[in-house]
């Protein structure tokens, strides 16, 4: 499977768009890479999280906000949205590696 969180200091490293395109590299290069199956399997695992860490998630993840808007919209600091987020991508990670 394929991790989208990545080690905390490469992601903090590198911005956004370095760790999606890394990752969507990571993917395809996988043998029997099925990306209908990839994305399904990830819908159950956003929809599993609780609504909070679901909405950080999908704003980070495919709108590609940042935290400093959503902060804004959200009324939330921008620490607790980047933890919202960490605490998303690990609980999607583990849902991926056990339903593998």
């Amino acid at each position: 499977m394929f991790d989208i969180s990545g080690p905390a200091e490469e992601t903090e490293a590198n911005s956004f768009e370095e760790v999606e395109e890394m990752l969507s590299n990571k993917v395809k290069a996988e043998p029997g890479f099925d990306a209908q199956k990839i994305e399904w399997k990830l819908q159950l695992a956003i929809q599993a999280l609780p609504e909070k860490q679901r909405q950080v998630f999908n704003l980070r993840y495919y709108d590609e906000m940042p935290y400093e808007k959503m902060s804004a919209i959200l009324h939330t600091s921008e620490g607790a949205l980047k933890a919202s987020y960490h605490h998303a991508a690990k609980k999607i990670e583990e849902f991926l590696k056990n339903n593998a």
